[in-house]
């Protein structure tokens, strides 16, 4: 056959294959009606099928009720039950001051009955005053009360950016009265599509609506005043950096902008470079490191606002676990955006004993006629050495140095909380952290440590009130901080600082001989005190929330507890696989474990302060370890004529002392 008939021939061939096995192939597919409805926001459904619900886990949290893929863990995270608690708190008193300049009242469940059985004889007389006037009043001038579920037609409109399987949304619209809607977006059509499915498991489909797009588009979709949000809540995987541009564009004026961040490796200051690629700032090692990051967080939401002639005022900033929390409100006013510099600071750290000094950027001075003269700031605030150990200094910032928290928002909230406590599961917790951050000192920034302030100079440690009491004889403020379980937040300079454990010294004297004349504790006890401190115990040197017991710090609740990895394809299989990674290369830096022999082997070029002496009774064979030998050790010893040395201590002492004990 001729080449110019094979061609045609065979493709004649492959066009029949290829035409019955199309056939075959649709023939065997199951036959259903199609389905053209698009998804809500324009585009037409996935083709993927949801999961029977054996292969789903049902987790109830709050008033809500989701479902979730079993292969998928990574949609829940039960560490984050206190921060949803404390966001739906947090909204609903938003929501209450909003609402109520309007003339609207809102009902939380609960809340009645809670605050009957604070109230006195007296405010129960009055209350039933009201009521009555309230009856006698014409139905048209009724006071208008938002409840939970119902839309408020003057609410908030609440976008939640990144809603996952839409927990927090649901729980907004089932706990949080005076929502008009909430916005449950994701850019996973998977996700959107669990979305949907738990919002009509909690019958929630008249508030919450689902979304599936880029939460960055979103935001800059709703720049104008009247398509912005009242609250927009963002809580990432890692950093939110790329989403706080168009979020403080798409907040409204006095809204209420939520952020998380959980990259608390890159904000605590181990890679500062790229805490300042993404916050504007550079992040220092510090012992004050969490409350460093709340302030650096604050300086890039402000930095942000700032470009669009808008500021932020933080209603409450929360260090908890392994993220940080904060909420502000967002402000429009070109007055108000000149002030900023002065609310910015540099930060210079001493690398050898942790003092430091804050330097703004900005200075704002009174000028005549009431106006206020903003220049720029003079500094440096230190000597190219530090003053008290010598050592050189390190740069850190821009961050915010203004108060952090709204002492009167924050008393709200913790009122709300305390007079209804079966509102939330973690309501203790959250009465014990508000409670503590109530007490923070609000002017002073940053914070130092007990074990921090006792190893530079190599003593013992003195109790937290003993040293908190010595501050407050010196005439200096002193709180403690949320952030950190052994911080002490005080305005008295890092000089009173340090004569204050110069004296703490004297009574728990140093070996001098021991350090190194260069050292930052040689160098500091090298100097005597100017201020004779008084470490006398003092009744208000105990914080109130420290003797009611209150919850304030979160104890692990169990293993591998932290931030959850973002979602891969796998499944649970692959977070097994990963399980097994890590068992794999734990202890991976520890040494191995190693038999009498190879251990005493190594210990030998350790001798002992006895063999340094001329005093010990093994001679060249003297090692560190003086423990008693196996018998093969103790057989081969007695054939060498090596004398052995016994413990001297007395039958049931439990105790093995003496310089060659490990």
């Amino acid at each position: 056959m001729s080449r110019a008939r094979i061609v045609p021939w065979l493709n004649l061939t492959l066009r029949s294959a290829r035409g019955l096995c199309r056939t075959r192939f649709m023939a065997e597919q199951p036959q259903g009606p199609a389905d053209p409805t698009p998804m809500e926001n324009g585009t037409v459904p996935c083709g993927e099928k949801r999961p029977p619900e054996a292969q789903e886990t049902t987790v109830i949290e709050g008033a809500a009720k989701i479902a979730f893929p079993s292969a998928n863990e990574v949609f829940y995270n039960p560490v984050q039950e206190f921060n949803r608690d404390l966001t739906c708190a947090v909204i609903t008193e938003f929501a209450r001051i909003q609402l109520g300049a309007k003339g609207i009242q809102i009902k939380v469940p609960g809340e009645k009955e809670a605050q009957k059985v604070v109230v006195d004889l007296s405010e129960q007389e009055e209350d039933k005053a009201e009521l009555k006037e309230c009856a006698n009043l014409a139905p048209g001038n009724q006071p208008r009360t938002a409840t939970v579920g119902e839309i408020c037609e003057e609410g908030l409109r609440v976008l939640e950016g990144l809603a996952a399987s839409g927990l927090r949304s649901i729980r907004f619209a089932r706990e949080v009265p005076g929502l008009r809607s909430v916005v449950a977006n994701d850019a996973s059509a998977r996700a959107v599509d669990l979305i949907r499915h738990n919002v009509q498991l909690n019958e929630v489909a008249h508030l919450v609506q689902p979304s599936q797009a880029d939460a960055r588009m979103l935001m800059y979709q709703h720049q104008r005043m009247s398509d912005r949000f009242e609250v927009i809540d963002l809580d990432p995987y890692g950093s939110p950096a790329p989403f706080l541009d168009a979020a403080v564009q798409a907040v409204s004026e006095g809204g209420l902008l939520c952020v998380t961040c959980t990259d608390m490796a890159v904000l605590a200051g181990n890679s500062g470079e790229t805490c300042y690629s993404k916050y504007g700032a550079m992040a220092l090692k510090s012992r004050a490191c969490h409350e460093m990051a709340l302030r650096i967080v604050l300086h890039s939401l402000d930095l942000r606002a700032n470009c669009y002639q808008r500021y932020v005022v933080p209603l409450l900033s929360i260090s908890a676990d392994f993220y940080v929390r904060v909420f502000v409100r967002v402000f429009t006013g070109q007055a108000k955006v000149k002030a900023s510099a002065s609310k910015q600071a540099l930060v210079f750290q001493c690398v050898g004993c942790g003092a430091f000094h804050l330097q703004r950027l900005g200075k704002a001075s009174g000028a005549s006629g009431g106006r206020v003269k903003f220049s720029a700031a003079c500094g440096p605030p230190v000597a190219p050495e530090c003053e008290h150990c010598g050592q050189r200094h390190q740069l850190g910032g821009p961050l915010w140095v203004e108060p952090i928290h709204d002492l009167d928002f924050v008393g709200r909230v913790l009122e709300a909380v305390s007079t209804n406590p079966c509102r939330f599961h973690t309501s203790e917790r959250i009465r014990g952290v508000l409670s503590v951050i109530t007490e923070e000192l609000p002017d002073v920034p940053l914070y130092y440590t007990l074990d921090q302030l006792s190893s530079t100079i190599h003593c013992s440690t003195p109790s937290l009130l003993q040293l908190r009491s010595a501050l407050l004889h010196a005439g200096f403020r002193v709180s403690l901080s949320h952030a950190c379980k052994n911080a002490v937040k005080t305005d008295a300079p890092a000089s009173a600082i340090w004569d204050i454990m110069r004296c703490w010294e004297k009574e728990c004297p140093v070996k001098r001989e021991r350090l190194s004349e260069t050292s930052p504790a040689f160098r500091i006890l090298s100097v005597e005190p100017r201020l004779q401190a008084n470490f006398t115990i003092r009744d208000d040197a105990n914080p109130s929330s420290r003797q009611r017991g209150l919850k304030r710090f979160q104890v692990n609740p169990k293993a591998n507890w932290g931030p959850r990895p973002r979602a891969r394809p796998g499944g649970k299989a692959a977070d097994e696989a990963m399980e097994d990674r890590r068992k794999l290369l734990q202890n991976k830096r520890k040494e191995l474990a190693e038999d009498p022999a190879q251990r005493a082997a190594r210990l030998k070029t350790f001798p002992c302060k006895r063999f340094k002496e001329g005093t010990c009774q093994r001679g060249d064979q003297c090692c560190y370890s003086h423990r008693s030998l196996m018998p093969e050790t103790t057989a081969d010893a007695a054939h060498t004529g090596c004398p052995q040395t016994h413990n001297q201590n007395p039958p049931g002492s439990g105790t093995i002392t003496g310089p060659g004990v490990d």
